[in-house]
């Protein structure tokens, strides 16, 4: 696909060999918990997932969605501690990694070291504009530059059909992914509904005015770059 990288070979007779396996979780099923440590990485193959943190009264946070090529808990590499959860949204397919080889594949491979790396960065970048869209977007705003968001990465990865996406989330995952009330949540969405700016239709989405979206949620990406998949 062009959304990815190219590997050669060796690359990939070396992804191979650090590959454990795969795994299938169904719809709500948990991928990494939030409260124990992983003995494993991911890339996920195929579904929607999100990674989450949940305060001590039950209230979540959902920190970015995740699609087909995303790394899955590098994050806990590098912290004291375990950083997240990681939830199916939808039946997902999973490449797992054993977490106790990551050095040896940094240090036998130091490509594919770096792609790991890159990856990292740019999961970092996506939380910036997950702060920036939390600490100064409007709700308008935030829902406009979600839909976005998420649809324009999901065409990216050849998952939109004849203008349709599917969009497994409830307006309670908006909810917790924007720092919303469910009340105002529900609310935008429908306004922007109304608007015509886009179409929810039994699980799927579509985007119908995609400039009137993307100048209310300042939204203006560049096109995205291929990127590695390890």
């Amino acid at each position: 696909m062009e959304a990815f990288l190219p590997v050669t070979a060796q690359q990939l007779q070396a992804i191979q060999s650090f590959r454990t396996g795969t795994r299938r979780v169904e719809a709500g099923g948990t991928i990494v918990d939030e409260h124990r440590a992983s003995p494993q990485l991911f890339t996920l193959y195929a579904g929607w997932a999100f990674r989450y943190k949940t305060l001590s009264d039950g209230r979540r946070q959902i920190l970015g969605f995740l699609l087909p090529g995303d790394f899955v808990g590098l994050q806990d590499e590098f912290a004291d501690g375990q950083t997240h959860g990681v939830e199916a949204v939808t039946d997902a397919t999973l490449c797992a990694f054993a977490r106790e080889r990551l050095w040896a594949l940094f240090q036998t491979q130091p490509r594919l070291g770096y792609d790991i790396t890159w990856l990292a960065a740019r999961e970092e970048k996506l939380v910036d504009d997950h702060l920036v869209t939390a600490g100064r977007r409007n709700a308008g705003e935030r829902v406009a530059m979600l839909l976005m968001h998420l649809y324009r990465r999901a065409q990216r990865v050849g998952m939109v059909r004849d203008g349709w996406v599917e969009f497994p989330f409830n307006q309670q995952h908006i909810a917790d992914a924007l720092g919303l009330s469910l009340v105002h949540t529900n609310k935008t969405m429908r306004r922007l509904q109304r608007l015509g700016l886009y179409k929810l239709d039994g699980g799927w989405l579509r985007i119908l005015e995609p400039h009137a979206l993307e100048t209310l949620g300042d939204y203006f990406e560049r096109p995205l770059r291929p990127v590695p998949m390890i």
